[in-house]
């Protein structure tokens, strides 16, 4: 007996199935895939400097907390303390001779005698050059940031030369009453030196009450103290002589 035939096998079986189970479904075809997204170009990193903000930049803003209802508002009363007078402040400098005698008439001016303080150093007893602080002292009272200024050295005499080179600085070496009433009355002195060598602690607090009460007496003296700031300004204009 010969072989079936595979092919009429298959034929067959296929026949029977078609009558058991009914005809297979047709197959689909598979889905094509959807391509995917191009990758969104990667952005360098900016690093904001907002001193120099560029369009679009947002500096964040912090958001206080909330205050209880009945708490005591500090930052209110921080807000409302009144600002420093210039024409009752004084600059106040002193080098490393001057510190302590510094110190101690910034507190005087401060509490008694209710002057605020502009503290120009220095502020310990590291040695320092004494025109630095006098420059600090001069600018200060020169710009209207004070009306008055005080520099201090161990004899006072170089923090004078050297306050006396700042426009509109008319400094006064004093060592007793008379000189201080002197300076404020004849010749409206707006920078007092004084040298800590020179005057005791107690002397240079009278010296400093009677300077900043004392009121420049006008007058003939304005005429002269005139004539002094016109010799400021001749010498503005013509170069100084190198020697």
């Amino acid at each position: 007996m010969s072989a079936p035939d595979p092919a009429e096998v298959r034929r067959l079986v296929a026949a029977v199935v078609d009558r058991v189970l009914g005809p297979a479904p047709p197959v689909a075809a598979p889905a094509a895939k959807a391509p995917a997204p191009a990758a969104e170009p990667a952005r360098p990193a900016r690093i904001i400097d907002w001193t120099k903000p560029q369009a679009g930049d947002t500096r964040p803003v912090a958001v206080p907390p909330s205050i209880p209802a009945g708490a005591p508002r500090v930052g209110a009363a921080k807000a409302a303390r009144p600002v420093a007078d210039p024409a009752r402040t004084v600059a106040l400098g002193g080098d490393h001779g001057g510190f302590a005698l510094k110190q101690a008439l910034a507190k005087y001016v401060r509490e008694d005698l209710r002057w605020a303080v502009i503290d120009c150093g220095t502020h310990s007893t590291e040695p320092v050059d004494y025109p630095d602080i006098a420059k600090a002292v001069g600018e200060a009272v020169a710009s209207g940031r004070a009306a008055r200024g005080i520099v201090i050295d161990g004899a006072g005499i170089g923090s004078t030369m050297a306050a006396n080179r700042i426009p509109g600085v008319r400094c006064a070496l004093c060592h007793d009453e008379k000189t201080v009433l002197n300076s404020r009355e004849h010749n409206d002195a707006n920078v007092l030196a004084l040298g800590s060598g020179i005057v005791n602690p107690g002397q240079a607090r009278r010296l400093v009450e009677v300077w900043l009460k004392t009121k420049f007496a006008g007058g003939r003296h304005a005429r002269r103290v005139e004539k002094i700031m016109e010799l400021e300004r001749l010498r503005a204009l013509a170069p100084e002589r190198s020697a």
